[in-house]
């Protein structure tokens, strides 16, 4: 600590002999020695309570670097999940879109010429009055299919329960809150 050699402690003693004497020199040796423990002792101290300390800020330091990581990716997530609901509301309206217009076109095509029509035109022409169900009766098909197979679908929205649903969802069990 002090870079004292061993014959300046011989210097100091011997100075300390012919001073103090005998008699009190081993007196002031055990008080020296207590107050070099003391000041050692506080040394000590401080060089923990520092160490102590700087090892708090790091700690503290790395914790606010963990939580800023966790906000970025926490909101990245946020992002990445508005950007795929967006995308699934925008699939959903296109397929809604495109279930619609095709009922619309297939409703048109059927429209014109009933495809289950007979291709004899003869026989047509004999029974003008008789209705598609009327001529496929024979068949084994019957009205109610036809006219199922016509029908324009109920539901359009492919949102709803036909479809699962991928997102996230919002809702908070009751072990987030422990958390």
């Amino acid at each position: 600590m002090f870079d004292i050699g061993f014959s300046e402690v011989f210097v100091i003693a011997i100075v300390a002999l012919i001073v103090l004497g005998p008699e009190r020199l081993p007196k002031a040796a055990r008080f020296a020695g207590l107050w070099v423990r003391r000041a050692r002792a506080q040394w000590y101290s401080v060089k923990s309570e520092l160490e102590r300390e700087l090892a708090d800020e790091e700690l503290k330091r790395s914790l606010r670097q963990a939580q800023d990581e966790l906000r970025s990716a926490q909101q990245q997530l946020r992002d990445g999940d508005r950007a795929l609901r967006d995308g699934v509301d925008d699939l959903n309206r296109r397929v809604a879109g495109t279930g619609a217009a095709s009922a619309a076109a297939d409703d048109a095509a059927a429209a014109p010429r009933d495809p289950a029509a007979p291709a004899d035109s003869a026989q047509h022409d004999a029974a003008p009055n008789d209705t598609a169900s009327e001529r496929l009766a024979p068949h084994g098909i019957a009205a109610a299919d036809i006219a199922a197979a016509h029908a324009e679908p109920a539901h359009l929205d492919y949102s709803g329960a036909s479809q699962p649903d991928y997102r996230p969802s919002t809702a908070q069990t009751p072990n987030d809150e422990r958390r």
